[in-house]
C-alpha cells in the first residue's frame, strides 16, 4: 500500500483529547477513501463503513432522528454483523458524505454524544451547483482536513527511496552543500518520472507495478474525462461550458510569454463577470490552482495580492502532461522539449508548493519583468525562478539589484543544477523545490 503523509495528521487527530468528527476533503481520486480506511483499520478495533456513492440506500439511515442511538440502531439493521459499536473502540466512516447532506448535519450529534469517532470523506463539497446543502452545517463540530494527490516525497517513497536518503537531501538543502552525485542523478531521473506520472495514487501504483507509460497515460486521461463529466453533471447550467473551456485552456495559457490567465483566449469577448464563477468552480473542485500576482514582493504576500491578475495551473503535474500531445511523456523523460518546457516545469513547482500547503503568488510588471513565484521562506519574501535547464534569470537579477524599489533581498533559482550560492541567489536542483517547506 502506498504510504501517505496524511496518516500522521489522522493519528494526531485521534490523539487529541475531545477531538471532533473529521471531514477529509479533496478532489476526486486523490486517495481519500484508501487512506482513511487504512488508518481506521489500524487505529480501531471496529470500523463501521458507509459508502453513500456505492450504496445510495444507506442515506435512509439519516432520514429520521439524528440522535446517535437511533443512527447506530439503523446502521445495525442495514449492515448487520458489519456494524459493531463499542464506545471508544469503534470508528464510523461516512464515505462520499456530500451525497447524504443529512449525514453531515449528524456530525454534531455524534460529537455531542462522544462514544464513537467519526471520519467523513467528501468530494466537491461546497462546489456551486453540486447537490443539496445540509440542513445545518455543523460549524464548530467538525475538523476539516484537506487532502491532495501524492507529492514528490510520497512518490519517492513509492519508488523505494528510503527516509535516510530523503534526510540526506534535506541536510544538503539546509547546509547548502551539493547533493552526493549518485543520489543527485537518481533524483533527476525520478523527478522527470514524477513530471510525467504525477501523484494520483492509482496512477502511481500502476507505474510502480508495471512501469507502463501507455497505461499511465490512459488512466490519466480517464481521470481528466471524469473531471470534465463532473463539470457537465454538477455545475450550474450557466457555467458548464465556461468551466470546461477554462479547464482545457490552462496548458495553452501557460505557453504564453505573459502567463496571466486571459478570459479572451477562452472565449471571444470573455470577461471577468462571465468567467469568475467558472474559475472559482475549478478551484473549489480542487482541479486548478490560482497563482495571484502581487503588487510588490514583500510580506505579507496575501496583503499585496491582486485578485483579478492571476495564472492558473493544474493541481497535478501528471494530469497536466496528459492534456498535451501524445508523446509528451517520452519527450519529458528524454529531455526533448523546446520552448514549452518552461510551462511544464512551472506547473511542476506549482504542484510542489500547493501540495505542501502554500498559497501561490508571482510578481509581474507591465514592463515584462516577471518572477515565476514568490514565497515566504526562512522568514522573508523570497523570489523563486524556475529553469528547465540552468539558464540566466534576468528578471530575478533586476529585482534583487533594486531593493529600494522592490524590497526583495533573497532568491532561489530552481534548475537542472547542483546546489550552489552566488550572493543572495541560492541555486537548487529542481527536485529540491519539493522540500522548500520552511517558512
Amino acid at each position: 500500500m502506498l504510504r501517505r503523509k496524511v496518516w500522521d495528521v489522522f493519528w494526531a487527530w485521534k490523539d487529541t483529547p475531545g477531538h471532533r468528527p473529521m471531514l477529509v476533503k479533496g478532489c476526486r481520486q486523490c486517495g481519500k477513501t484508501v487512506a482513511v480506511l487504512a488508518f481506521a483499520r489500524k487505529a480501531y478495533a471496529h470500523v463501521v463503513y458507509l459508502n453513500f456513492f456505492e450504496q445510495p440506500k444507506l442515506a435512509a439511515i439519516f432520514q429520521g432522528s439524528l440522535q446517535t442511538d437511533a443512527l447506530t440502531m439503523m446502521m445495525t439493521a442495514m449492515l448487520g454483523a458489519d456494524a459493531v459499536f463499542v464506545p471508544g473502540k469503534t470508528v464510523i466512516v461516512l464515505d462520499e458524505i456530500q451525497i447524504c447532506p443529512e449525514a453531515r448535519t449528524a456530525l454534531k450529534f455524534f460529537y455531542l454524544d462522544g462514544r464513537y469517532d467519526v471520519i467523513a470523506t467528501g468530494s466537491l463539497l461546497g462546489v456551486e451547483g453540486y447537490g443539496v446543502a445540509p440542513r445545518s452545517i455543523p460549524v464548530g463540530y467538525e475538523t476539516t482536513v484537506r487532502m491532495v494527490p501524492m507529492d514528490f516525497e510520497e512518490f519517492l517513497w513509492a519508488n523505494g527511496v528510503t527516509e535516510e536518503l530523503v534526510a540526506v537531501l534535506r541536510t544538503c538543502l539546509r547546509e547548502e552543500r551539493p547533493v552526493p552525485e549518485a543520489l543527485h542523478q537518481r533524483m533527476r531521473e525520478l523527478l522527470l518520472q514524477y513530471v510525467a506520472v504525477g501523484g494520483m495514487p492509482a496512477v502511481v501504483q500502476a507505474f510502480v507495478d508495471r512501469k507502463n507509460l501507455a497505461e499511465v497515460l490512459a488512466m490519466q486521461r480517464d481521470l481528466v474525462h471524469a473531471y470534465e463529466d463532473d463539470m457537465v453533471k454538477y455545475a450550474l447550467t450557466r457555467d458548464k461550458v465556461r468551466i470546461r473551456k477554462s479547464f482545457r485552456s490552462i496548458p495553452s495559457q501557460l505557453a504564453k510569454e505573459n502567463k496571466k490567465f486571459q478570459y479572451s483566449l477562452v472565449e471571444r469577448r470573455g470577461t471577468t463577470a462571465k468567467f469568475e464563477s467558472a474559475i472559482a468552480w475549478l478551484e473549489d473542485a480542487g482541479l486548478a490552482l490560482r497563482c495571484r500576482n502581487i503588487s510588490v514582493p514583500e510580506l505579507p504576500l496575501d496583503g499585496h495580492a491582486e485578485e483579478n491578475i492571476f495564472k492558473l495551473y493544474l493541481m497535478d503535474t501528471g494530469l497536466f502532461i496528459s492534456m498535451l500531445d501524445d508523446g509528451t511523456q517520452a519527450d519529458v523523460l528524454q529531455g526533448n522539449l523546446l520552448s514549452y518546457k518552461g510551462a511544464i516545469f512551472e506547473n511542476l513547482v506549482a504542484d510542489f508548493f500547493h501540495k505542501m500547503g502554500r498559497k501561490l503568488y508571482y510578481f509581474r510588471k507591465d514592463s515584462g519583468l516577471e518572477i515565476d513565484f514568490v514565497i515566504r521562506y526562512r522568514g522573508a519574501a523570497t523570489l523563486v525562478e524556475v529553469k528547465a535547464q540552468n539558464g540566466n534569470a534576468k528578471s530575478l537579477r533586476t529585482v534583487l539589484a533594486h531593493p529600494e524599489k522592490y524590497h526583495a533581498h533573497q532568491a532561489i533559482k530552481l534548475a537542472d543544477a547542483q546546489i550552489g550560492r552566488a550572493g543572495n541567489v541560492l541555486t537548487l536542483p529542481l527536485y529540491l523545490g519539493a522540500f522548500l517547506t520552511e517558512v
